[in-house]
C-alpha cells in the first residue's frame, strides 16, 4: 500500500500511519501502549534544528469498550503526554508545535469519557469547594489550590484546549487530508485513503490480553515480618522496567503501595496471586500508579484501599470519568480506609502516616513503621515529589497568587527528609519530580532511587542505591512460618463447621514447592494427594474442552479425584512459583467421612461443574466463596415455549442445560448456552431493558441470589463488562 502503513503492535494496539496526510493513529490505548511503541521502534528519539523530540503518532483511536477481559482498553493519558511534551506539540516554539493538536478518535460516548479522564488526569480536584469537601480546612485548601494552579501555568483549562476530536459511526468521517473512517460494527474501523482501505479490529479474544512490554522473568519472595519488595523502579516511558511502586509484607500479609500497569503480570511473576493481597495504599491518581487498579479488584472478595480523602476523592473522580459511572460504585470493590494526614495511622500492628506532596494532583508520600525487636523500623515511599529548586521556584509572599509560602516551602523539604531506615525517591527530575542531590544529606539508613528511565550519574550513585525488580529490604526478620496459618484460615473458611483441631490435624503435613509452569497434577492422573494452593496462580486447563481458568491461594487442588477415585479430567499448572500444602488422600477422605461431608461436597460438585464453567466464576473466586454460591444456587426449569422478562433485580441467572435466546421485538440477538448468565440488567446495573429471554426447549438454569454476589468485586467487574458489550 503506497499511501498507507499499518502493523499490529499486539494485541489489542495497531498503528495506522498515512504518508501524505500528516496523520499517524495509535490504534487502542491500553495500559503501556506508549512503551510498546518505543520498544519496537515507532516512537525514536529525534533531532528538528537541534531541538531533541520524539516520533510519534499524532491521533489515537479508542475501543469501543472501556474494558476487555479485566483490564482497561483506553488509557490516553500517557500517549496524550507523548503527543504534547515528548514530541512537543504543546511546547512554545518547538518545530512540532504547528497548531495541529493530538486527536481523539471513536464512538461518542468513549471520546467523552477520555475528555473528562484526561481532564481529571491533568488536574485532579478542580477548586477549593472540591478540595474542602474532602475534610481539608478553608485555609488549608486555598493553598493547596494555589500549588495546583502553579502547575497547571496560572488556570484550569478544559480539555479542549490541547486536544481535538473525531466522533464515529457507521457513516465515514474525514478525519484530517482526506482519511476517512467509519465503524463497522463493534471495535472495528475502516480507514480509507487515496482509494486504499484497512481495517482494524480492536476486540480481544477471551483470556488475551496486552503483554508487559518488558521481560520479568519468575521470582519468589519471602513472607516475611516486616519487608519491602520492589516491584517497580521506572516511570511511565522507562522501556524495561515497570513503574515506581512497593509491595510491603507486614506479618506475612501482603499490601501494594500503589497499582501501576501491567500490575497483575508483576505479582504473578513475584508469585503472589491476587487473592493473597491484603489492601493497597494509594499516593495518587497518575496512570502509572492508578492503572493496574482493575487487577486487584478482580479477586473474590473486597480489598482494602487505603488513602487520604483527599487522594481517594482524585482516584475515584478520574476513575468515574473514565468508566463513565458514578463515584460511589467505586466503593462497592473496596473496603474504604481513609487515612489522616501527618499522622500515624494504625492498621492492626502496621502503622502509615500519609504527608501531603505538591503535585498536579493531589498526591500523599507515605512513611512505614512496624515494632520489632530493636525497637520502630521505617520505611518511606516517596511518590511523586517535587525537587528542591521548582520548590523554590514557586515561592511567593503575594498569598493570593499561584504558588506556595516560604513556610511551606520548608516544612515541605524538612518532610522529604525525616530520617527513616530505608526511603525509596521519585528522583525523575523535570517540573514535576524530585532530583537525587536534594537528598545527598538525607540522615536515613538508605536511600533507594526511582521513577526515572534515564540512567543515573556516577554521582547521584553515591547519593542513593538501586533496586532491582523483586529485591527486598528485610527490616524485621520472620520467626515464624506465616504460610501455615494462611493454610488454616483457608481451610477454616473451607470448613467452616469443622472443629478447629481437626482442621489442624490437616496442617500436619509438608509443604511443596513448585517453579514456574510445572505439573501440579496432569489429566488423567489419579493423585495420591489433595494440594492445598498456598501462595502463587496455577491455571487449570482442559485442552479438549477449550476450558480454561485461573485459581489463588486458597483452592483445593485434585479434591474431586480424591473423593470420586477418578482419574483427574483437568490439568493444573503453575504460572509463577507456588508453595501448596499436600494433603494425604487417605486423610483427606477421613476427615470428609468424620465431619460427615460426603453429601454436601457431592452436591455442591455438581453445581460448581456448571458455574465453573461460567465466566463470571472462572477467575481469583476462592474455594470458600465458590462453594456457598454453588450451595445456595436454586435450579430452576425454564419450560420450552416461556419469555423470560429480564426484571428479577435479586437473582442473576446461570444456563445449565438448554439454550436460552436473548430478543428484541422479535429478533435474536444473543443465544446462551451452559455457563452464559442474563439478568445483570435489572439486578446489578438497575436499568431498564427491552431484551427478553425466550426458551424455543425446556432450559435448567441456576438462580444466584445478588446478595451472595454483590460483595465478590471480580464477579461485579465482570458483569459490567458484559453489561457494556451486550450494550453496545
Amino acid at each position: 500500500m503506497a499511501g498507507l502503513f499499518a502493523a499490529k503492535i499486539t494485541h489489542g494496539i495497531w498503528w495506522v500511519e498515512f504518508y501524505d496526510a500528516d496523520l499517524t493513529i495509535l490504534c487502542g490505548a491500553p495500559a503501556d501502549s506508549v512503551k510498546h511503541l518505543m520498544r519496537q521502534g515507532y516512537i525514536m528519539p529525534r533531532e528538528i534544528d537541534g531541538i531533541r523530540t520524539e516520533s510519534g503518532p499524532n491521533a489515537i483511536l479508542l475501543s469501543d469498550l472501556p474494558v476487555q477481559n479485566g483490564n482497561f482498553c483506553n488509557l490516553a493519558e500517557f500517549p496524550v503526554l507523548q503527543m504534547l511534551y515528548r514530541q512537543g506539540m504543546a511546547l512554545p516554539g518547538h518545530p512540532n508545535n504547528t497548531g495541529i493538536k493530538p486527536l481523539l478518535i471513536g464512538h461518542e460516548d468513549q471520546v467523552n469519557a477520555q475528555m473528562n479522564y484526561i481532564y481529571r488526569g491533568n488536574y485532579g480536584l478542580i477548586s477549593e469547594e472540591e478540595i474542602i469537601a474532602t475534610g481539608i480546612s478553608p485555609e488549608v485548601a486555598r493553598d493547596m489550590m494555589r500549588i495546583k494552579l502553579h502547575f497547571a501555568f496560572g488556570s484550569i483549562k478544559p480539555t479542549e484546549d490541547f486536544l481535538d476530536t473525531c466522533v464515529v459511526d457507521k457513516d465515514p468521517v474525514e478525519i484530517r487530508n482526506g482519511v476517512y473512517v467509519k465503524r463497522l460494527r463493534l471495535n472495528v474501523y475502516e480507514f480509507s485513503y487515496n482509494g486504499e482501505t484497512i481495517e482494524i479490529d480492536l476486540n480481544l479474544k477471551e483470556g488475551e490480553n496486552v503483554p508487559p512490554p518488558f521481560p520479568l522473568g519468575f521470582h519468589t519472595i519471602e513472607r516475611d515480618y516486616f519487608s519491602v519488595v520492589h516491584s517497580g523502579n521506572g516511570d511511565g516511558w522507562d522501556i524495561n522496567r515497570p513503574a515506581m511502586s512497593s509491595i510491603l509484607i507486614y506479618q506475612g500479609r501482603i499490601f501494594l503501595i500503589d497499582a501501576g500497569p501491567n500490575i497483575e503480570a508483576g505479582l504473578k511473576s513475584l508469585g503472589i496471586g491476587v487473592n493473597e493481597i491484603e489492601g493497597v495504599f494509594h499516593t495518587h491518581a497518575h496512570d502509572d500508579h492508578l492503572a493496574g487498579i482493575t487487577s486487584i479488584i478482580r479477586t473474590g472478595r473486597k480489598l482494602d484501599y487505603y488513602a487520604t480523602p483527599l487522594v481517594r476523592a482524585s482516584v475515584f473522580k478520574k476513575l468515574s470519568a473514565l468508566m463513565s459511572r458514578d463515584e460511589s460504585d467505586f466503593e462497592n470493590f473496596f473496603n474504604v480506609r481513609d487515612l489522616t494526614f501527618d499522622e500515624w495511622n494504625p492498621i492492626g500492628g502496621l502503622s502509615v502516616k500519609p504527608i501531603y506532596s505538591p503535585h498536579p494532583v493531589e498526591t500523599s508520600i507515605m512513611e512505614f513503621r512496624a515494632l520489632g525487636p530493636d525497637g520502630y523500623r521505617t520505611y518511606a515511599h516517596l511518590a511523586d515529589i517535587t525537587s528542591f529548586d521548582v520548590l523554590e521556584g514557586m515561592v511567593t509572599e503575594n498569598d493570593s497568587a499561584p504558588g506556595i509560602s516560604r513556610e511551606h516551602c520548608e516544612k515541605i523539604k524538612k518532610q522529604y527528609l525525616n530520617k527513616v531506615c530505608v526511603k525509596k525517591i521519585d528522583a525523575g527530575g523535570g517540573m514535576i519530580h524530585g532530583e537525587p542531590e536534594d537528598f545527598a544529606n538525607d540522615p536515613s539508613g538508605k536511600i533507594i532511587l526511582s521513577h526515572r528511565a534515564a540512567p543515573f550519574s556516577e554521582h547521584e550513585k553515591e547519593i542513593g542505591s538501586g533496586a532491582p525488580f523483586g529485591t527486598a529490604e528485610r527490616l524485621i526478620e520472620s520467626h515464624q512460618d506465616f504460610s501455615r496459618r494462611n493454610a488454616f484460615h483457608y481451610l477454616r473458611g473451607y470448613f467452616p463447621e469443622s472443629d478447629p483441631e481437626e482442621i489442624r490435624g490437616l496442617l500436619n503435613n509438608r509443604t511443596l514447592n513448585f517453579n514456574p509452569e510445572a505439573n501440579v497434577l496432569e489429566k488423567g492422573d489419579s493423585p495420591s494427594s489433595v494440594y492445598l494452593l498456598i501462595s502463587g496462580t496455577v491455571e487449570s486447563f482442559n485442552a479438549e474442552d477449550d476450558f480454561k481458568a485461573q485459581i489463588t491461594a486458597g483452592a483445593l487442588i485434585g479434591e474431586t479425584s480424591c473423593l470420586t477415585d477418578r482419574p483427574s479430567f483437568r490439568t493444573y499448572r503453575t504460572s509463577s512459583f507456588v508453595t501448596v500444602l499436600q494433603i494425604s488422600s487417605v486423610q483427606y477422605k477421613e476427615f470428609v467421612r468424620i465431619n460427615d461431608l460426603q453429601s454436601t461436597l457431592s452436591e455442591a460438585r455438581g453445581r460448581k461443574s456448571v458455574l465453573g464453567k461460567c465466566s463470571l466464576f472462572r477467575e481469583f473466586i476462592s474455594p470458600v466463596v465458590f462453594s456457598a454460591l454453588a450451595r445456595n444456587a436454586r435450579l430452576v426449569i425454564v419450560k420450552a415455549g416461556t419469555d423470560v422478562p429480564l426484571t428479577d433485580e435479586d437473582h442473576i441467572y446461570v444456563v445449565a442445560k438448554g439454550r436460552l435466546n436473548r430478543m428484541l421485538e422479535g429478533e435474536i440477538y444473543e443465544t446462551l448456552e451452559l455457563g452464559d448468565f442474563y439478568g445483570e440488567e435489572a439486578s446489578f446495573i438497575q436499568v431498564p431493558t427491552s431484551f427478553h429471554m425466550h426458551a424455543e426447549e425446556d432450559v435448567e438454569v441456576y438462580a444466584i441470589s445478588v446478595e451472595g454476589l454483590k460483595d465478590i468485586p471480580v464477579v461485579r467487574w465482570k458483569i459490567i463488562e458484559t453489561h457494556e458489550r451486550r450494550r453496545r
